[in-house]
């Protein structure tokens, strides 16, 4: 019996429950754990038979194979092994479940139908790539049909590199293991006042593995973290300190340090790390070996072209053409980035009812061995219409934005336009005929009429897609490709040997000036054509003067002389390299994106880009799967525990009821949802998302809840598994978009490592956070913290009063210090709010009142919620809630100055900070104009285009002097004191409309 047939059988039975949440999620709040599921035998038998929901795959097949031998025809099922099951999951797709350890209700069928199936050979190889598929959310069978050899290709080539990574692991020793996976995190900066202000020794709590036993010892700053028969872990932690790295740099210690706290550390013996290092080992040895124990068949060996080895595009002299068909009137251009090579090609007008057809071929004035490698050809499609005289009405106003008069009478409107690469992904020119399926989406800003930045990727709805048929000519009888790397750096050598170059391109004085004026411009400010000449003429002087100077030097290139590109790449050989620390900024910072633009892949909300992206990351998520094979069961235990809090969040959504009595019920069914026995296995024993060091050992039920907002975020509190480590908060948030938060967090990390390079610690707190989801994601939960909101309301009888109690903030802060740990809770929040403060000005950081500002018990002040930014301010009634350009109230001056009205000095050194702090972002202004800039093409609704980045440029002063610009923050300084009072009544409306 076919699957096909099975379900037609099924529709004539009375319907199932396809409800998601009341088949999966609401089961067991009142008892019942049991499913009814149909299974269909590949004999054509039909069982239908109660099965638990929690149970896991593996299970449920042994209960139908007992089943099943009561049924006829059971012998010819042969071996249970050599079946498993298939079902249709919530996309609608048939999907093998060759990981039979998943329960059923993490599998959540779309309909509680299982087929069973033969099960093919390789299996070890098909069980990794089911949990693959799981992981990155795309079956892997979605991409063997993709009909691309470069992602064949790209998968072919990972797979190996993959399995020779692994395969380098398995001959690892324990220690280089140990280095390779939790290498000793160092810091930054100096601590050697602080250092001796301890007489040169740190104070350490030390723990014992497995024992509650504890003692505070004595080590000087110079001993190393690493003993004979043992290795030193962060208490709490999975983090280990070893290797000779003296403790005064291992970043763990240092932070204690400044937050003058005593580092707890804990003694490992060796034989643990070294089970953890053989588990390890033996994972990955039994994925590679079985999966060399059934390899395939041999492919027949492809007709290869025969190979390229001295033609290359340098010698070749000839005009690019393109003959194209099928349309009104086609504008094509080629593009290196948005710089548009030569002049764009028009087509003549068609005025072909049906398919548009020319035949022509169209040139562009530039030679083949002058296109760079990455040159796009960009197409735009148009309508030719008949001039009109213009209406008063406004309802097509879109379309004039778009429209260029060609000639007198004529008005061309742009319907479509698709790009493609000239050289494929080989280094090859592309020849032969060519489709490609347009988009009909334009962007608001294009140049010269095309899409230069838009997606290579064609259109993947090609039912409803114009087709545009372009032909590449033939240029010889061998394949043309772009030059090897050396053959490139001949070609410098060569220019550089006729012109001597090394020794030219060098100015004066009044030249330097010029230079430098240009440089210490912002990133984004336009260079005109004299000034790129200059920067190109003068490159060596660039190299030499000014290496940060290089995107300048690569805006000043001209992409369209091969010439130029050859010596770009010499001089690129010879370019001084980053500072440490910078390239350090640089890479975290490069690595921070990459989790960043993943996190949103599923955020795309214009389908223009959707398909392509996840394709993309598809590609790239396998690859790190396939080389990092042990982290797959990791991450496959935090992706089931992510989908068990989705189904918790919706269980709440779904009852949510004003009424107190109701609520109660509703939270007690909460916490009925956790204690199920499918909920506990998923949630405990697993690494934190947010933080891998954390492991998370079960969830404390008692203590979690659910909060009052709009999307009713889960409050969920955890025991830290290891030993000596306290609870752990998680905010699981389902409806929110949190990737502009995760922004904002990073650029905050980024300007704390600024100050403390600069040996200013504002003991700054950028909480963890991370989207996991559509709209759905993490927050870590900052221990000992507490609202500035209920601090003020805890003081207060009245809701309205509240804000304007002065004495509230220092009152809370002396019940939690006294003495000496008071002054240190002072100077830690006098410290944070001048950072929080020059911060929230720099990235324009919107919506403050007193629920989104907190304050720990030791004393650090810290924002969360940063869902405006960049000067998106809200309003109300056409009016702007916040007046000031940051949050300075008169009660946090109160707690700066102790209590003390004439405490002015206090005061003064807390200007002083920020100040000081204000400087040192001005310095890097260049970097964070950088790092916005790359995020512009992430989809946030507050950064869609260079306009948003201006708000940067004016906060930061960029163009103006370190006099001018502190001057300018002066003011800002002043304005926020004076008009202090109307955040104050924008907090008391806040705690009058959000009373509990």
């Amino acid at each position: 019996m076919c699957f096909n047939d099975s379900l037609i059988v099924l529709s004539a039975m009375p319907p199932a429950k396809t409800d998601q949440l009341d088949l999966w999620a609401e089961s067991g709040l009142d008892g019942d754990d049991q499913v009814m599921v149909d299974f269909l035998l590949p004999t054509g038998i039909y069982i239908q038979m109660e099965v638990p929901r929690e149970s896991t795959i593996q299970h449920i097949k042994l209960l139908l194979w007992k089943e099943a031998q009561t049924y006829p025809l059971f012998s010819l099922l042969g071996e249970m092994e050599g079946h498993m099951f298939e079902c249709v999951n919530q996309a609608a797709v048939h999907e093998e479940l060759e990981d039979e350890t998943r329960r059923l209700c993490d599998v959540r069928p779309f309909l509680p139908v299982l087929k069973l199936i033969t099960r093919n050979c390789g299996r070890a190889e098909r069980i990794l790539d089911s949990k693959i598929g799981v992981l990155i959310g795309k079956g892997l069978h979605e991409l063997d049909a993709l009909q691309d050899q470069q992602v064949k290709d790209f998968r072919s080539k990972m797979k190996r590199v993959s399995e020779e990574k692994m395969q380098r692991m398995q001959l690892m020793s324990c220690g280089e293991w140990l280095r390779s996976c939790y290498s000793t995190q160092l810091g930054t900066g100096s601590l050697e006042n602080l250092i001796d202000k301890h007489e040169g020794v740190i104070k350490i709590t030390m723990h014992y593995d497995q024992s509650q036993v504890c003692s505070v010892i004595l080590i000087c700053k110079e001993d190393i973290g690493t003993r004979s028969d043992y290795v030193l872990r962060v208490s709490g932690r999975f983090e280990f300190l070893f290797e000779d790295h003296p403790l005064n740099q291992c970043k763990y210690i240092r932070d204690c340090l400044l937050a003058n706290e005593s580092p707890h550390l804990t003694l490992v013996h060796c034989d643990v790390v070294k089970a953890m290092f053989e588990k390890e080992i033996s994972t990955i040895g039994s994925v590679l070996a079985r999966k060399t124990s059934n390899p395939p068949l041999p492919l027949p060996p492809k007709k290869r072209p025969p190979t390229v080895s001295t033609l290359s595009v340098f010698p070749a002299h000839q005009l690019i053409k393109g003959v194209l068909s099928f349309v009104h009137l086609v504008r094509a251009g080629l593009f290196h980035g948005t710089e548009l090579l030569c002049k764009t090609a028009v087509s003549s007008e068609s005025s072909s009812r049906s398919e548009h057809v020319w035949n022509k071929t169209l040139e562009f004035d530039i030679a083949v061995c002058d296109l760079p490698r990455m040159a796009r050809l960009c197409f735009a499609i148009y309508a030719v219409m008949d001039k009109v005289k213009k209406q008063r009405s406004t309802k097509n106003t879109h379309l004039n934005k778009y429209q260029t008069i060609r000639k007198a009478g004529k008005v061309h409107y742009p319907i479509a336009w698709v790009n493609t690469m000239v050289f494929d992904y080989r280094g090859q020119l592309k020849t032969g005929d060519i489709i490609l399926h347009c988009w009909s989406s334009f962007p608001d800003e294009l140049e010269e009429m095309l899409n230069p930045i838009g997606t290579i990727q064609t259109n993947p709805y090609t039912e409803n897609a114009t087709e545009l048929h372009i032909s590449f000519p033939e240029y010889s009888t061998q394949p043309v490709v772009f030059p090897a790397f050396d053959k490139i750096l001949e070609k410098a050598a060569e220019i550089a040997g006729a012109s001597d170059s090394m020794t030219m391109g060098r100015g004066g004085k009044k030249f330097y000036i010029e230079l430098k004026e240009i440089m210490e411009r912002d990133p984004l400010s336009q260079l005109c054509e004299n000034e790129k000449d200059l920067i190109w003429t003068l490159r060596y002087d660039c190299r030499e003067n000014f290496p940060q100077s290089l995107p300048k030097l690569l805006l000043s290139v001209k992409w369209s002389k091969h010439e130029d590109m050859a010596q770009l790449q010499a001089l690129l050989q010879i370019w001084p390299k980053l500072k440490v620390q910078a390239f350090t900024w640089y890479f975290n910072m490069l690595m921070q994106k990459l989790e960043f633009m993943i996190a949103c892949v599923v955020h795309y909300r214009s389908e223009m880009y959707m398909p392509a992206v996840s394709v993309h990351f598809a590609l790239i998520l396998e690859a790190y799967c396939r080389g990092c094979i042990p982290h797959i069961e990791v991450l496959k235990k935090q992706v089931e525990a992510l989908n068990k809090l989705k189904a918790v969040s919706e269980l709440i959504k779904l009852g949510t009821i004003k009424t107190k009595t109701k609520q109660a019920h509703l939270k007690e069914a909460m916490m009925t949802c956790l204690r199920q026995t499918g909920f506990i296995e998923t949630l405990s024993d697993l690494q934190s998302p947010l933080n891998p060091n954390i492991l998370l050992a079960g969830v404390h039920v008692e203590r979690c809840k659910y909060m009052d907002s709009k999307m009713k975020p889960l409050w969920i509190v955890y025991n830290n598994k290891l030993l000596g480590g306290d609870t752990v908060g998680i905010i699981f948030k389902n409806g929110d978009d949190l990737r502009q938060d995760m922004l904002t967090l990073q650029i905050l990390r980024l300007m704390d490592l600024l100050w403390k390079e600069a040996n200013l610690d504002l003991r700054i707190v950028p909480y963890g956070c991370l989207a996991t989801g559509d709209r759905s994601g993490l927050i870590e939960v900052v221990s000992s913290a507490d609202t500035i909101a209920n601090i003020q309301k805890t003081s207060s009888n009245m809701a309205a009063a509240a804000a304007f109690n002065k004495d509230a903030l220092l009152n809370w802060l002396k019940d939690k210090n006294s003495g000496d740990a008071l002054d240190k809770a002072i100077e830690e929040f006098t410290l944070s709010c001048a950072g929080y403060c020059v911060a929230t000005y720099v990235l324009g950081i919107g919506d403050r009142h007193s629920d989104n500002i907190m304050v720990r018990s030791t004393g650090q002040l810290f924002h969360i919620d940063f869902g405006h930014i960049l000067g998106n301010f809200k309003s109300k009634f056409g009016i702007k809630r916040e007046r000031v350009p940051f949050i300075l109230t008169h009660d946090f001056i109160h707690v700066i100055q102790q209590g003390k009205t004439g405490n002015t000095e206090k005061f003064g050194n807390f200007r002083q900070y920020c100040e000081e702090a204000y400087l040192i972002l001005r310095k890097n202004g260049n970097l964070f104009i950088t790092l916005f800039a790359l995020m512009l093409t992430a989809g946030l609704p507050e950064l869609t285009s260079v306009k948003d980045i201006q708000y940067l440029k004016d906060s930061l002063a960029l163009g103006k002097t370190d006099e001018e610009a502190l001057k300018q923050f002066r003011q800002k300084f002043d304005e926020a004191l004076r008009e202090s009072w109307t955040t104050k009544v924008n907090w008391m409306a806040h705690i009058v409309a959000h009373p509990s």
